[in-house]
Parts: C-alpha cells; structure tokens; sequence
C-alpha cells in the first residue's frame, strides 16, 4: 500500500467519542465515513459547524443513545473556513471528549481522474475548471489541514485499501481487526437466510428429531449436543468447515468486509443447525481479531 499516513499532534485513534472527518472533495470522505458507521459511530454528513458542540455533549451524556459520532465537513458547509478552527479548539477543551480530526487528501492529478470518472463538478467550480476548483480548495483547506491528527493520502489505494486503512486508523491499537462473524442457525422449511455470505447444509447427518426423548430439546441442549457430535460425520464437518473458515475469514477482513454471516441448516432450525452452529464458534474462538456470535433464527419455530 502506497498511500502514506503522516501524524499529526501525536495521532489520537477515534476510540474517543467524536471524529470530524474532512479533506479534499474526491479524497474519499464517503468511503470512511461508512467504515466508522460499520464500528458503531452515529454519523453525520456535512453537520453545521456551529452545531457540532451541540452533538458532542449529546455523546458525553449519561443514558445518552449516541456513545461516540462522527461528524463529515467539507467545503459545501460555508462556515467550515472561518468558523471551524475555533469551534474545534472548543471540542478540544470539552472534558472526556477527547475529539479526533482526520483530513483526507489526494494529487491533483489523481482528483482530476475521479471526477472525470463520476461526471460530478468541483463544489467550487460546478462551472468552471476542474482543476482550478481543486487548486482552490487545497489552499482554503490548508490552515485545516494543520489542525489534523492523522492526515491520509489516498492517491495510490483503491475502494478497499482506502476502506481497510481508514478502518485500521479509525480502530488504532485496540479491538479487533476483523469482521463481526456470525454463525446463523436456520431451517430450510422456512426458507433460505437472505443476508447469508456462506451457507452449509447439515441435513446429512442423522436427525435428533426421530428420537423421542431430544424432539422437544434444542441443540442447545446437551443431550442434543452430544448427540449430533457422536458421529465421524459430525467430527469430520466441524474440522473441515473450521479449516476452511480459518482460511476464508482474514480473506474477508484484507476486502474490508465489515459482517460475514455463515448460515448452518438443518430441516427445522431446532436441533442440528443449532448445535453446529454452536460448535463451529467454539472451535473458532481463538482466531485472533474477529468477534464471533451465534444466533439461532428458527429455533423457536416448532
């Protein structure tokens, strides 16, 4: 990856509550500004500069539904210029906040490129030259660009590295690098799960259903548990499915893939379905940087 990260002010992960994030128009504000809503942040496009310390205290709040916000300026907030560098000073003193500036940018010539690819003007120039609008923009943006903790040049990524550098910023040294994992139980009587990335049908191994005393439990159950793990079958499915997941699921983070869901079926969703998904999570806790979580769609519906 060539695109370069410069530090500036000792750069502060936005593991703090609020990040502004701006830059260049066609630096790739939209492509962040999803990464930090995929890590939870409530986010704001183009918010008011004088009302930003209004959405902080909101995150500073006891009770409050907002924990931690992100906030998108750019040259179409006409006060951003004058009026942000002091409102940002002002963020800056607010107790616990602990406010994050990340500026965008990219060459000229590379701008140029990605206008002309999406046929939309320069803010500044909707009529005018492409060129100009840009040079005008990086000028007014410089005293901004000063004020920055991480300033991140975009010129050589593509969607996904651009994706997958911001994410790394946005997460600084802690939690997990990886994308939430879930292991969706389902029954293919009440259909197919539609967000599914991988699905595995376990219809092949020997039903709990036909055995009266387990027809009423789940695969929640450890009678249920232990007896659909009895089998060759079973074993030979949970250490094939892990292999191949320990192998799939890093491919999926290096694409800036933020969820993966891995549906496991059975016929009803009760019983099979239900205790593999359970076993495939066990066997997978320990690979490093992803959250696991199980949930059982079907469970209830018999």
């Amino acid at each position: 990856m060539k695109a370069k990260r410069v530090p500036r002010h000792g750069t502060r992960a936005p593991s703090a509550r609020l990040v502004v994030l701006t830059g260049l128009s066609g630096s790739g504000k939209s492509q962040a500004i999803r990464a930090l809503e995929d890590l939870g942040y409530f986010c704001v496009d183009n918010l008011p500069t004088v009302l930003m310390p209004m959405l902080a205290e909101l995150t500073l709040r006891v009770g409050s539904e907002i924990e931690k916000a992100a906030i998108v300026v750019d040259v179409r907030e006409r006060t951003l210029l004058a009026g942000f560098p002091k409102v940002f000073a002002r963020l800056q003193r607010m107790r616990g906040l602990n406010p994050s500036l990340i500026f965008l940018e990219a060459s000229d010539d590379i701008l140029v490129r990605r206008f002309s690819e999406t046929r939309r003007p320069h803010p500044l120039r909707p009529g005018g030259s492409l060129a100009e609008g840009i040079k005008e923009e990086r000028r007014l943006l410089a005293p901004i660009k000063r004020l920055a903790d991480v300033v991140l040049d975009t010129s050589d990524m593509t969607v996904h590295e651009l994706r997958q550098a911001f994410m790394a910023i946005a997460r600084g040294s802690a939690g997990p690098r990886g994308p939430v994992v879930t292991f969706l139980s389902f029954g293919f009587k009440h259909g197919l799960p539609l967000d599914a990335d991988l699905v595995f049908d376990v219809r092949f191994l020997p039903n709990p259903h036909f055995v009266p005393r387990l027809r009423p439990k789940t695969g929640r159950d450890r009678d249920v548990a232990k007896f659909v793990g009895q089998f060759e079958e079973t074993r030979e499915f949970i250490e094939r499915t892990s292999a191949l997941l320990r192998f799939l699921l890093p491919q999926y983070a290096n694409e800036g893939k933020s969820y993966v869901t891995i549906a496991i079926g059975c016929t009803g969703g009760r019983h099979r379905s239900v205790a593999l998904a359970e076993a495939l999570r066990r066997d997978l806790a320990g690979l490093e940087g992803f959250r696991l979580r199980v949930h059982h769609r079907d469970i209830a519906s018999e």
